[in-house]
């Protein structure tokens, strides 16, 4: 098991690569750990949204007023490799915006009336919300907004 200071098994984590090598590789930059390092290193699972960092990213995604995304409640750890899309810039210039050895919260919400959905990511600097149709085919930049923690 990696040793992590939130206490997560990341390698029973179906949305971690086997690069992901913990806390013990990115140390402060986990926003997991972060977001754990508080709660007595209970681990993600067992956080049941008493982190106070999660709350607070939940409801700045809840205040972008995306009127056709469903009310965000839950956020999950996430590597950066298994969410990291690639996005068409006006230019044409095609672009990746997450970094695929960090850790991330988010979470996918269903776009009422539509068969795409929208990808919440976040750490301590940003909130990205995209959306996406199968597969994370044809991915869009909904808001790219830069956050202070």
């Amino acid at each position: 098991m990696t040793k992590t200071v939130c206490g997560c098994n990341c390698e029973e984590c179906g949305g971690m690569s086997s690069g992901c090598k913990g806390c013990t590789a990115i140390s402060d930059n986990c926003i997991v750990a972060l977001c754990c390092k508080n709660l007595g290193h209970k681990g993600c699972e067992e956080c049941h949204g008493e982190c106070e960092l999660k709350g607070r990213l939940i409801n700045e995604f809840n205040s972008l007023g995306i009127e056709d995304m469903e009310k965000v409640t839950c956020l999950n750890a996430l590597s950066g490799d298994y969410i990291n899309l690639e996005y068409t810039l006006p230019s044409g210039q095609r672009t990746k915006l997450l970094d695929d050895s960090k850790v991330y919260l988010g979470n996918q919400m269903c776009k009422r009336g539509s068969d795409r959905c929208y990808g919440l990511a976040a750490d301590r600097n940003f909130l990205l919300v995209c959306e996406y149709g199968e597969q994370g085919a044809d991915a869009e930049i909904v808001v790219f907004k830069r956050r202070k923690l």
